[in-house]
């Protein structure tokens, strides 16, 4: 059986309480602690999977204090969060069997025209606009699609179901942050389901990891509700364009060979 030390596991709880307040204003938790959990010493397959414990919690934990502050009606949007429960559900499954080079290797690029379009986009606030797709639409389509990435790969699906709800429903940044939120608890779910079944996770790493990141998501939440936009634009941006570095980092990305780093 995997042992890990307790100083180890101290601090692997101040960095899932550092990622908790980071998620839930940006997204992009896992830029810490899945890192974190591998330098712990622990296989990929196992870091992911305990990682979803960890984020479920914080997410989990975000929403909840969206939905106290009146940011989300819970009642109308579990289908949304259902649909992306789905979808992680699937991901995960997927992520069995399929190769992610291709993923490895555009996502960085994605993420930097992520952080430019909320850098460069004109009047992003917290004030609702005109909405390009029906939510029905929205929920059927993008939400599992997005929940079915989380659950295959991860990185990076908070700040897409962001420009979903700023760009397609014309949500504010605060109202769009509450949302999305409560899907990415849904695709934590559905993944975090499949990961249980596969028998991956370390539970007792996990949950004192969770225990962790719900404090930290319900301090980074009620700054969020407190100051809008003003925060959450800003750390959007530097959560993307850090997530584009650490993956090209890696010297197995495909998007570095190909640029000669």
């Amino acid at each position: 059986m995997f042992e890990i030390a307790t100083e180890a596991v101290l601090l692997l709880m101040a960095a899932a309480f550092l990622a908790g307040i980071i998620d839930s204003i940006a997204g992009g938790g896992g830029l810490i602690t899945v890192p974190a959990l591998l330098l712990a010493g622990l296989d990929p397959v196992a870091a992911l999977a305990t990682n979803k414990v960890s984020g479920a919690c914080g997410s989990g934990s975000a929403t909840l204090t969206y939905a106290s502050k009146g940011m989300v009606d819970l009642r109308n949007q579990w289908p949304s969060a259902l649909a992306a429960a789905a979808g992680g559900v699937l991901g995960a499954a997927f992520a069995t069997i399929l190769p992610s080079e291709w993923l490895s290797a555009a996502l960085p690029a994605i993420l930097i025209l992520t952080a430019l379009y909320f850098a460069l986009k004109p009047n992003l606030d917290d004030i609702d606009r005109t909405s390009r797709m029906t939510p029905f639409l929205f929920g059927i389509t993008v939400v599992p699609a997005i929940g079915f990435y989380d659950g295959l790969f991860g990185p990076g699906a908070g700040s897409f179901f962001m420009i979903g709800f700023v760009s397609l429903l014309g949500y504010g940044v605060l109202k769009a942050t509450a949302h999305t939120k409560l899907l990415n608890f849904g695709s934590n779910i559905g993944s975090l389901i499949t990961f249980i079944l596969a028998g991956a996770i370390l539970w007792k790493l996990g949950l004192a990891m969770g225990a962790a990141q719900f404090l930290g998501a319900r301090l980074g939440s009620s700054m969020a509700v407190r100051i809008g936009a003003r925060l959450i634009k800003p750390l959007l941006i530097v959560v993307c364009v850090a997530l584009a570095v650490r993956l090209l980092a890696d010297p197995a990305n495909p998007l570095r060979a190909a640029l000669g780093f």
